[in-house]
């Protein structure tokens, strides 16, 4: 698979299934989707409407399969806080470490910013060495962490936050 290959595409209810199947991978197999139990497949409407119109975007290849996803969200839906923006994104496992995150943020932060978009967070687990590995490359910064705040699997771990200024 070539960069070429790749399309980043916002999301549409067509990609509900994938992005589901993609988030439960992560909800059984890691800790760096909070919940417990898989998502059921109704949940994607609400993934869409807590973007609240702030962009999104669909990683796929050349043959229309999920790569990864990612979406900004409101992260307190008052005009005072319309600069903010929490962020989530999943890169299917067999795609890690071959740039798909990275132009997800970026693109995310291009059409973010042209919305007003001027701070981005990211609430990370503890236990997700990667993803908080990730974070800090491109320029996020720790700014708080909620001890023990989640417990998945009888395993308590740590919220991260950390805040990236656009």
């Amino acid at each position: 698979m070539t960069e070429m290959d790749i399309q980043f595409v916002p999301l549409t209810p067509a990609d509900g299934p994938a992005v589901i199947d993609l988030f439960n991978h992560y909800v059984r197999h890691s800790f760096a989707a909070f919940p417990e139990d898989p998502l059921p497949y109704p949940f994607f409407d609400r993934f869409l409407e807590a973007t609240h119109g702030l962009p999104t975007v669909a990683a796929k290849d050349s043959g229309g399969r999920l790569l990864g996803f990612a979406l900004l969200r409101p992260h307190i839906p008052w005009p005072t806080s319309s600069h903010v923006a929490e962020i989530t994104y999943f890169v299917a496992p067999d795609s890690l470490r071959k740039g798909i995150g990275s132009k997800m943020l970026a693109d995310l932060e291009t059409r973010g910013q042209a919305q007003g978009i001027r701070t981005i967070l990211a609430a990370i687990s503890s236990l997700n060495g990667m993803s908080l590995d990730f974070h800090r490359k491109h320029g996020f910064q720790e700014v708080g962490r909620f001890r023990s705040v989640v417990i998945k699997r009888g395993t308590p771990f740590d919220t991260v936050w950390m805040q990236k200024t656009l």
